[in-house]
């Protein structure tokens, strides 16, 4: 819509909850807690395909997001953006140290707080969550693993190899990018990676992304904040502008 050619090319893997159980006992105490936290939009959708949302949504219950594209899966299903705590629309990033700021406004001694997200994770922000007297539980509604190209993906990672001084990959994981070399090993075996990955060109969504992208080599990755207009914008300044 915004006139860039973009295609999905999933390097990750999204599957059910390895522990549906753990999933819908976590649905039974959402009443009873002071904060749901959803990691990612992927989290709310494994936790609603395990255990859908409450509705209507409990009313002394926060549900946190890390950034607009959580809040808006959490909208989509019914939870009121009255009740969604995130970062602010124009915060540098979209992230923990970002949200933050938002939930320490919140009383947390002595408050049960859930966290939903995949296997594994990023404790950040536990730490601070259970350093301001929380009593934090988590539980995994996915799974993460390497992707399983559809014949359509296969035939995308083709275009893009064949372009590469034309295709911008758009990184949104860190953990997706171990995939990224092993699977241009498996569907392209013939590329020279080494030459590949020092002409490829990149955005990451996060300082951490962009760090792993350059110690897999992509040295013409940059970093860029993780909205429509942000990307559209950086990619304009790599093919658009004179």
């Amino acid at each position: 819509a915004c006139g860039v050619d973009a295609q999905a090319l999933p390097l990750l893997g999204i599957h059910p909850s390895p522990d549906a159980q753990a999933v819908l006992h976590a649905r039974q105490q959402l009443a009873f807690c002071k904060a749901v936290m959803f990691v990612s939009p992927n989290a709310v959708a494994g936790f609603q395909a395990a255990a859908p949302l409450p509705q209507p949504w409990p009313m002394h219950t926060l549900a946190v997001a890390p950034g607009p594209g959580t809040a808006a899966a959490l909208q989509a299903l019914g939870v009121p953006l009255s009740h969604i705590v995130q970062p602010p629309a124009d915060a540098a990033q979209f992230d923990s140290e970002s949200l933050w700021p938002e939930l320490e406004r919140h009383s947390w001694a002595g408050q049960q707080v859930w966290v939903v997200r995949g296997e594994g994770g990023r404790d950040w922000l536990i730490e601070r969550w259970k350093e301001a007297g929380a009593q934090v539980r988590t539980v995994a509604a996915y799974r993460r693993g390497a992707p399983l190209p559809t014949p359509a993906e296969q035939a995308v990672l083709h275009q893009a190899l064949a372009q590469a001084d034309r295709a911008v990959w758009l990184l949104s994981s860190s953990e997706a990018l171990d995939h990224l070399l092993p699977l241009l090993q498996e569907h392209a075996p013939a590329i020279d990676l080494s030459l590949w990955v020092s002409r490829a060109q990149a955005l990451a969504t996060h300082p951490r992304i962009l760090e792993r992208a350059l110690g897999l080599g992509l040295r013409q990755a940059q970093v860029c904040r993780a909205d429509l207009a942000s990307v559209v914008a950086s990619y304009n300044r790599i093919h658009r502008e004179p």
